[in-house]
């Protein structure tokens, strides 16, 4: 508590801090906050679970003037829920003034938005498309504004919102303050950066596993069966609470939803291609904890916040291995333990050596008559020479036992076997160099 002195918060925000039970900043929040108190545009790139969200709040709401009744902060987020939860968060902060904050997201009543800005509030929060409709309808004043928050910019982009944010900056201050948050940079983002962002003061903190002590991860190899057949088993094993399985697109999500159904599990699914109504009713069943699964894409592991989730299972694995993260950080949240499941087949030892890099360990286990069973060490099988297995197997094809067998006819076949690895090894080493 007493090291958020240091930044010279006004009272109200120190209230607010000791309410959240905050004791010290995070490496994100003491980066980021120097920067917004100074006024300084920046990108601010850590993974979910850093307490990036008060890296921005606590010193822009310090900032607003409660007299001063304009858009002072805009704040845009790629999900209706995730604005929410923002907008959440900021209400917490500001329950003790007459600092004046709104949400405004798609899929509600544009009328009733409208009438809600009769007066304009100090802070906005939605999602970019909402925003834009009131501002082009002239009912939100966002030129007042002296700062704007993109959180999930990545995110934000893969929606195919940032063309919204664009339109909404364009009609802002010249010298406005602009604080992009990302857990990744694409190249496709940065045009919009280089546009509206001179010299941006760069946060980075490196994603490192969090809460790992919490999780356990379990690898549980494909071997001959369908993905989704070693999904069912492994479901069935473990009957959790709540388990989020990944898939990497909306229509693997659909499949995998769909044959979940089938075999009569209690399966909800969360991706971008649910339309606004779908959403709120599959989000208001999932809190109501009408599911025991969920098939998502990348947007659950961010955008949408799914509380109580024990189990996370990697269905397969994201081409952005930072997603792993993000995803396993969905369970073990709050204090609580949690399991991160990964099923992977010999085409995925890249990716995985990349994750053990991060200080992940892995035991390696599958389902076998609906019970648990430790396998060997994969690191061992991967050490030995490749195409040994394929050099065996030609030997002995080649070899055959004599009809009428003599005193030491094993050790000459033996010798002529050997003769012929030696020249299939030779003949290898050849072809790789």
């Amino acid at each position: 508590m007493s090291s958020f002195k240091q930044y010279n918060f006004k009272p109200f925000i120190m209230e607010a801090i000791e309410r959240l039970g905050f004791h010290a900043p995070t490496a994100i929040q003491e980066k980021m906050i120097p920067m917004i108190n100074r006024g300084q545009s920046a990108i601010g790139q850590s993974q979910t679970g850093t307490g990036k969200t008060h890296s921005y709040l606590l010193p822009l709401i310090n900032q607003v003037d409660e007299e001063r009744q304009q858009v002072q902060v805009v704040i845009t987020a790629p999900t209706r829920e995730l604005a929410k939860q923002l907008h959440h968060e900021v209400k917490v902060i500001t329950e003790e003034t007459s600092i004046t904050s709104k949400v405004f997201v798609g899929g509600t009543d544009k009328q009733r938005a409208i009438e809600k800005l009769k007066q304009q509030p100090h802070i906005v929060v939605g999602t970019p498309g909402r925003i834009n409709d009131l501002v082009n309808e002239q009912a939100l004043q966002v030129y007042t504004a002296q700062a704007i928050v993109i959180d999930e910019a990545d995110l934000m982009l893969e929606m195919g919102f940032i063309e919204d944010v664009d339109q909404i900056a364009s009609r802002m201050k010249e010298d406005l303050q602009i604080y992009v948050f990302s857990a990744t940079i694409p190249e496709k983002l940065k045009p919009f950066l280089k546009k509206y962002m001179e010299n941006p003061q760069y946060a980075h903190i490196e994603p490192k596993q969090v809460q790992a002590e919490n999780i356990e991860f379990i690898l549980v190899p494909q071997k001959s069966r369908s993905r989704e057949a070693v999904l069912l088993d492994t479901l069935n094993a473990i009957n959790p609470y709540l388990a989020i399985v990944f898939t990497n697109t909306k229509s693997k999500a659909d499949e995998v939803a769909d044959y979940l159904l089938n075999k009569g599990l209690k399966t909800g699914r969360v991706h971008g291609g649910l339309t606004p109504r779908e959403r709120n009713k599959m989000m208001k069943q999932i809190r109501d904890l009408e599911y025991q699964y969920i098939v998502a894409t990348d947007l659950a592991a961010r955008g949408i916040d799914i509380p109580g989730v024990s189990h996370v299972i990697n269905f397969e694995l994201p081409k952005d291995l930072d997603f792993f993260i993000h995803r396993v950080g969905r369970t073990a949240r709050a204090g609580h333990s949690g399991t991160a499941i990964t099923i992977y087949e010999p085409s995925d030892e890249d990716a995985l050596a990349q994750i053990e890099k991060k200080g992940i360990k892995f035991s390696h286990q599958e389902v076998k008559a609906g019970e648990w069973v430790e396998l060997n060490d994969r690191h061992k099988r991967l050490s030995r020479p490749k195409g040994e297995n394929e050099i065996d197997k030609k030997a002995k094809s080649l070899i055959r036992k004599p009809k009428k067998v003599k005193p030491g006819y094993k050790k000459k076949m033996n010798y002529k076997m050997e003769q012929i690895k030696k020249k299939e090894r030779r003949k290898n080493r050849r072809n790789n160099h």
